[in-house]
């Protein structure tokens, strides 16, 4: 696939009230190779995105009964700063709010040089902000952006779904270990206790029989005389 087949699967939804502007664009666009639509106004566009406009009531829009369901495939959307009814600020704030679109490249044109709109464009999601007139020059700059998006989109679309987390059997905490640990030695201790007493016990009981045993009673003793040892029976 040539570069040039590449670049004509990449449809460009451009916004713009000047009929003059908007026809600019679109020239420019397909001078590049890219698949363009083009409308003259943001709520249009929402339309076509499958936004529903909040100032619009009317139950007969194709897409209220399906918010966020995308009408056409649109891989990068460059729009008018100055238009009425929606600027293109709030048309960027509708997109990049909605979690089926907000990966899609905003541009915002405009033909007045005023940073502080330029910044907050930017700040808010924007890729680029063209001064008008627009150049051919310009349209290059999209190509970075759409190339970036087609490459996220199968990395996401590859990336595997990780299995549900299964909780692992629960380890015994420090408390219970050390509760464990406790008794182990507490009956330690109570068996080196009871083993103590058996053996005094026993003991006892051992020299109650030899003080009650026959030899015992009959065996002569020594007594020391004034005249030397006599043996007592």
């Amino acid at each position: 696939m040539t570069v040039v087949d590449a670049e004509s699967r990449f449809h460009v939804l451009a916004v713009d009230d000047s009929l003059i502007d908007r026809k600019l664009i679109e020239m420019l666009l397909k001078n590049s190779s890219y698949q363009v639509t083009t409308v003259d106004s943001g709520s249009k566009a929402l339309e076509l995105l499958g936004l529903r406009d909040e100032g619009d009531d009317s139950s007969s829009s194709p897409s209220s009964s399906s918010p966020d369901h995308q009408e056409i495939d649109v891989n990068l959307i460059i729009t008018d700063y100055c238009m009425p009814g929606m600027t293109g600020y709030d048309l960027l704030k509708r997109v990049k709010g909605s979690s089926s679109l907000k990966d899609i490249p905003v541009v915002i044109m405009s033909s007045e040089n005023v940073p502080a709109r330029i910044n907050r464009c930017l700040e808010d999601g924007a890729e680029e902000f063209f001064l008008k007139p627009v150049k051919l020059a310009d349209m290059k700059k999209l190509k970075s952006h759409l190339l970036k998006r087609k490459q996220q989109l199968p990395m996401a679309a590859a990336a595997p779904d990780k299995p549900p987390h299964k909780p692992d059997e629960a380890a015994p905490s420090a408390a219970a270990i050390a509760e464990a640990a406790t008794a182990q030695t507490d009956g330690i201790i109570s068996d080196c206790s009871c083993s103590g007493s058996s053996k005094r016990k026993a003991a006892a009981m051992e020299q109650e029989v030899i003080s009650s045993s026959p030899d015992q009673r009959t065996k002569p003793r020594l007594s020391s005389t004034s005249s030397g040892l006599a043996v007592e029976t």
